[in-house]
């Protein structure tokens, strides 16, 4: 699956926010990130996702991630979110969706991530390499999988 970047952020506040869209933009990977939210007592996870990578793969990925179970009560976006106005923290304004729970962050106007659902960012990165192995020659698919095959065992160290 690629790099595997774990963040957790306290309270989003502007640095915050800054810093794990930095990273995820310098990296050109997702990054797993626990929102701890002042006032909410339960933790909210999500992938944040650069904007090239996820048009990568959802150009790759065949359909629409199928919908998980309402009642996964272990995230917190499992939750049907409220209409309320976009989030500003600073240059970044976020724009959750109603519809399939994704937030869009955007940087002066243009949307540079989006935080998903892990489910649904691993799902799609699964997809969009399976389909992308398929357009492959032989040979080539062949030595992808062995490199798949080396980065997962190095994740299991």
């Amino acid at each position: 699956m690629g790099i595997r970047i774990d963040v957790v952020v306290d309270h989003p506040i502007n640095d915050e926010v800054e810093r794990v869209l930095g990273l995820a933009e310098t990296v050109g990977e997702p990054v797993n990130v626990t929102f701890k939210w002042q006032g909410r007592d339960l933790a909210e996870r999500a992938v944040l996702v650069p904007a090239a990578t996820l048009a990568l793969w959802e150009h790759w990925a065949p359909t629409a991630c199928p919908t998980r179970d309402a009642g996964d009560e272990d995230l917190a976006v499992a939750e049907e979110p409220e209409l309320a106005h976009p989030a500003e923290f600073g240059p970044f304004t976020l724009f959750r969706r109603r519809a399939g729970g994704r937030t869009a962050v955007a940087r002066d106007g243009v949307v540079v991530a989006e935080l998903l659902d892990p489910e649904e960012a691993y799902w799609l990165q699964e997809k969009a390499r399976d389909v992308r192995q398929g357009f492959m020659d032989p040979k080539q698919k062949a030595a992808f999988e062995d490199f798949l095959a080396r980065q997962a065992s190095l994740e299991e160290q």
